[in-house]
């Protein structure tokens, strides 16, 4: 039985997790995950499998949402969400049959990747590159689904990080219509991941309920505002600041297992902190730059054609 302040830290992981997901478009597993280790006390398998039971509603609703405004390419869905799914199951049923003590360091090594991910993503900058017409291959998306899958299940999230990072990267594709095809296909990725922890631990999934519904009522309100603040806030200086807390929050766990002294903990969060904030300034830096580039860049005047010559008769 949870007590009244226990939900109320997982709603407000619910709703900071919202948030940072309405301003990157990603983030929410890695987040939620976190928070409910930190403040909420939950184990890795059960802050994964309350995750992932909630986002049930919220990557369902995204993928309609998606679908309606024409973001959705439903064969790179079928090709990387199918993958992914099977990529999840066997996660959660890895994850459901750790040990606390294993899971542990594990979740804390996969979060803690992830968060540098999108520190080293957002040190670029916002870039345009120029779209390729040539597309994925099917064993490409395959193997991508799958990795992404068993990531953001047995680390809680990841599968945005992931599998949206690598194909915004490759440029083949236009940045809407690849958030709302890996979004629409998470929903494939987080059913798979809820039945094998249903399958693993139901009687601590089913325990877990009142926390599933205060992580939902977090994200609900925080969705507004998230969808409000999406314009307003820099998203290259929050996807750094985000990444860099992750990062800080889940390494020592990670060099704690390896009996890591107190002092090179506090080293280790000390030198991330100071790495993220030189990363954070570097992205807000360049994307300053091309944004400059861009505004001062000389528009294309066409020519006029040529008189056409008139030969006498």
């Amino acid at each position: 039985m949870y007590k009244f302040s226990t939900l109320l830290l997982i709603a407000v992981a619910g709703l900071a997790a919202q948030l940072v997901d309405g301003g990157l478009g990603m983030g929410f597993g890695a987040t939620s995950t976190t928070m409910l280790v930190m403040l909420a006390g939950l184990g890795p398998a059960g802050a994964s499998a309350v995750v992932h039971t909630a986002e049930l509603g919220t990557t369902l609703a995204a993928g309609v949402a998606h679908w309606r405004f024409g973001n959705v390419d439903w064969k790179v869905v079928a090709s990387i969400g199918v993958p992914g799914a099977v990529g999840a199951f066997i996660g959660a049923t890895v994850l459901s049959n750790l040990s606390a003590n294993a899971a542990q360091p594990v979740m804390s090594l996969i979060l803690a990747l992830i968060g540098l991910n999108l520190m080293i993503r957002f040190s670029r900058g916002i870039t345009q590159r120029k779209l390729s017409a040539k597309p994925h291959s099917v064993p490409f998306l395959g193997g991508l689904g799958v990795f992404g899958g068993f990531v953001d299940a047995t680390g809680g999230g990841g599968w945005g990080p992931v599998t949206t990072s690598t194909l915004l990267a490759a440029g083949r594709s236009e940045p809407r219509r690849i958030v709302g095809t890996v979004n629409t296909a998470e929903f494939l990725v987080t059913a798979a991941a809820t039945a094998g922890f249903a399958i693993g631990m139901w009687h601590d999934l089913v325990a877990n309920l009142a926390a599933v519904v205060a992580l939902l009522i977090g994200g609900v309100i925080a969705a507004p505002i998230g969808a409000w603040l999406v314009s307003r806030l820099n998203p290259i200086l929050l996807g750094g600041v985000v990444g860099t807390l992750i990062v800080v929050l889940n390494l020592p766990k990670v060099l704690a297992a390896f009996y890591a002294p107190d002092w090179g903990l506090w080293a280790a969060r000390a030198a991330v902190l100071v790495v993220g904030a030189a990363l954070s300034w570097r992205g807000v830096r360049k994307a300053r730059e091309a944004k400059k580039a861009e505004a001062g860049a000389p528009v294309p005047v066409e020519k006029p054609a040529a008189p056409a010559t008139v030969h006498a008769a």
